[in-house]
C-alpha cells in the first residue's frame, strides 16, 4: 500500500504489490483522463470494500512511515542486547501476523492501526540487517554484501505486480476479495518463513553457535584488525548511545541517507507512469518494468563490488549522484516518453547503487558496536520518513511530464551530493588533524609529548580503543 521502498530495503512485498499492481489495472486505461492515485484505491475495489474515502486513504499510506522511521535506532539497540536470531526472527513473525490481518479488516480505523503496527514491526529490518553485516565483515567486504542483500530484495519487487495479480484471481475464494488474500497468503508465507529463521539466522560473532572457540578468535581478530575493536562484544553503556547522538557523522548520515531515500521512493511510483506512456497493455507494461529492475540489481552489485575492492566510496558516491542529477534533469526537460524511459535506466544506475555503497561508508567510519547500531539507525529512519514526501509529488494534475515531482526529486539529490561532499571534507579534516598528533590521549604509563588531557586520560592503549571507539586517535576514516 506504500510505494513499496520496505519491499526495496528488505521487507516483504505486501507494500509494493498495490503499487506495482496499479501499474496492471493503469495500463489499460487511459491515464490521462483517470486521477492516477485513484487507480490504486480502486484497485480491486478495496476502497469500496472498506468505505474509504480518498483522504483516509492517504492517511493510511503515510501513517506507516512515522512508526517505520522513528523505530529503527531503539530497534537497533535491543537487537544487540536480545541477539539477531531472537530480534530478527521475532520481527519478521509478528509483522506477518500483523499482514495477515490486513486481510481480514473490516473498515478504516482498523486499517490505520494496523498500518500503524505494520511501520512498527517492519521498522528494524534494514538497519537491523546492515548493522548486522557491518559487524561479521571488514570494512572492505561491507559493500558488495550491503549490495546483494538489497538488490535481491528489489529483483522480488520487480516481479510482485505478477504475484499480486495471480493471487487476486482467487477473488470471492470463501467469501473473501482478491486483495485481501494478496495479504493472507503473503502474511502467513511470512510467518513460516520466520519461524524457520530462528534457526537459520546467526548471531553477532562474540556468541555465534556455529563456531568453534579457535574460529570465533579469528574472526574476532580479523575485525579487530580492521579497527573494529568491539567485535569481541561490549557492555551496554549510556554514554555509547550518547556518543552517536553528539556525533556530527550522524546528523550529515541523515541528510545523505535523505537524498537517495526520498529519490528512491518517488521511482518506484513513477516507473508505471513512464510505461503506461509508452503505450503498452497491462502484460507488457509488467514486463517492461522487470528490465528496468534488473538493471538496477546489476548495477548496485558491480558498484557494491568496485567500493569494496577500490575503497574509494566518495568518489563513487560524487559520480553516482551526478548521473541522478543528469537523469532527472532529462526527464524534467523531456517532452518524448522514449527519452524519458532512458532516463529512467540513468536514474536507477544512480540510486540504487548509492544506498549500499553509502550505508557501507557511514557503517565504516562508525565504530562501537551500540554507537554503530545507532547511529545507522537515526540516519536510515530519517531517510525513510522522507517517503511521506515524495510518495506523493506526482500529481494527477502534473501529467503527463510530471514537472513538480522531478523538481522535487533532484532537489532530493542535490541534498545527498552536498551531504557527501561535507561528510568526505570532515572525515578528510579529520584524518589529517591524528596525522598531526592532535588528537592523541594520555595514556597512563606512556611519555608522549602530543598528548592532551582534553582527548581524555587512559589507563591503556586497549581502554582507549573501547570507550573512544571511532573518536580514538588512532583510528582512521576511510574515504
Amino acid at each position: 500500500m506504500d510505494d513499496g521502498q520496505s519491499t526495496a530495503q528488505g521487507s516483504t512485498a505486501d507494500d509494493s504489490i498495490l503499487t506495482h499492481s496499479a501499474a496492471v489495472y493503469r495500463s489499460e486505461i487511459d491515464v490521462s483522463t483517470v486521477d492516477e492515485k485513484k487507480l490504486m484505491w480502486k484497485l480491486y475495489n478495496m476502497d469500496a470494500d472498506l468505505g474509504l474515502s480518498d483522504k483516509q486513504y492517504l492517511i493510511c499510506l503515510s501513517m506507516f512511515f512515522f512508526p517505520y522511521a522513528l523505530f529503527e535506532p531503539a530497534s537497533n539497540v535491543l537487537m544487540r542486547r536480545l541477539k539477531p536470531s531472537v530480534w530478527l526472527s521475532s520481527m519478521m513473525f509478528l509483522w506477518g501476523i500483523v499482514m495477515t490481518l490486513h486481510g481480514i479488516v473490516k473498515n478504516y480505523h482498523g486499517l490505520l492501526a494496523l498500518r500503524l503496527l505494520l511501520g512498527l514491526t517492519e521498522a528494524g529490518l534494514y538497519p537491523g540487517v546492515v548493522y548486522y553485516i557491518s559487524s561479521w565483515y571488514k570494512r572492505s567486504e561491507t559493500g558488495f554484501r550491503v549490495a546483494v542483500f538489497f538488490s535481491s530484495a528489489t529483483v522480488a519487487g520487480a516481479f510482485s505486480g505478477l504475484l499480486a495479480a495471480g493471487i487476486a484471481k482467487m477473488d470471492r475464494v470463501g467469501g473473501r476479495p482478491g486483495w485481501a488474500w494478496i495479504f493472507i497468503l503473503e502474511g502467513l508465507a511470512t510467518v513460516l518463513l520466520s519461524i524457520a529463521s530462528f534457526w537459520m539466522v546467526q548471531d553477532f560473532p562474540d556468541n555465534a553457535k556455529f563456531l568453534t572457540e579457535i574460529e570465533r578468535v579469528y574472526v574476532i581478530r580479523r575485525l579487530q584488525a580492521d579497527s573494529k575493536y568491539s567485535a569481541s562484544g561490549e557492555a551496554f553503556k549510556r554514554s555509547y548511545i550518547w556518543q552517536s547522538l553528539k556525533d556530527w557523522k550522524t546528523y550529515v548520515a541523515m541528510g545523505l541517507y535523505m537524498g537517495f531515500d526520498g529519490p528512491l521512493y518517488a521511482f518506484s511510483l513513477f516507473l508505471p507512469t513512464i510505461i503506461n506512456q509508452l503505450g503498452f497493455g497491462a502484460t507488457r507494461a509488467n514486463l517492461l518494468s522487470v528490465p528496468v529492475y534488473v538493471w538496477g540489481c546489476i548495477m548496485t552489485c558491480i558498484i557494491g563490488y568496485i567500493g569494496d575492492r577500490t575503497g574509494r566510496r566518495f568518489h563513487i558516491n560524487l559520480i553516482l549522484f551526478s548521473v541522478g542529477l543528469v537523469a532527472y534533469i532529462i526527464l524534467l526537460t523531456s517532452k518524448t516518453a522514449a527519452l524519458s524511459y532512458f532516463a529512467v535506466y540513468l536514474a536507477i544506475s544512480a540510486i540504487y547503487p548509492i544506498i549500499p555503497n553509502s550505508v557501507a561508508w557511514v557503517a565504516n567510519n562508525v565504530e562501537g558496536t551500540y554507537k554503530r547500531s545507532v547511529t545507522l539507525g537515526m540516519a536510515i529512519g530519517f531517510g525513510n520518513i522522507n517517503g511521506a514526501v515524495t510518495a506523493n509529488i506526482y500529481r494527477a494534475e502534473d501529467r503527463p511530464w510530471f514537472r513538480l515531482g522531478h523538481g522535487i526529486v533532484l532537489m532530493y539529490i542535490g541534498i545527498g551530493l552536498l551531504s557527501t561532499i561535507i561528510f568526505a571534507a570532515f572525515l578528510a579534516r579529520e584524518n589529517r588533524l591524528r596525522d598531526r598528533r592532535e588528537r592523541d590521549e594520555v595514556i597512563d604509563g606512556v611519555v608522549n609529548k602530543y598528548s592532551h588531557v582534553r582527548n581524555g586520560r587512559y589507563a591503556s592503549v586497549e581502554d582507549a580503543r573501547l570507550h573512544k571507539g571511532d573518536e580514538w586517535s588512532g583510528f582512521r576514516y576511510t574515504m
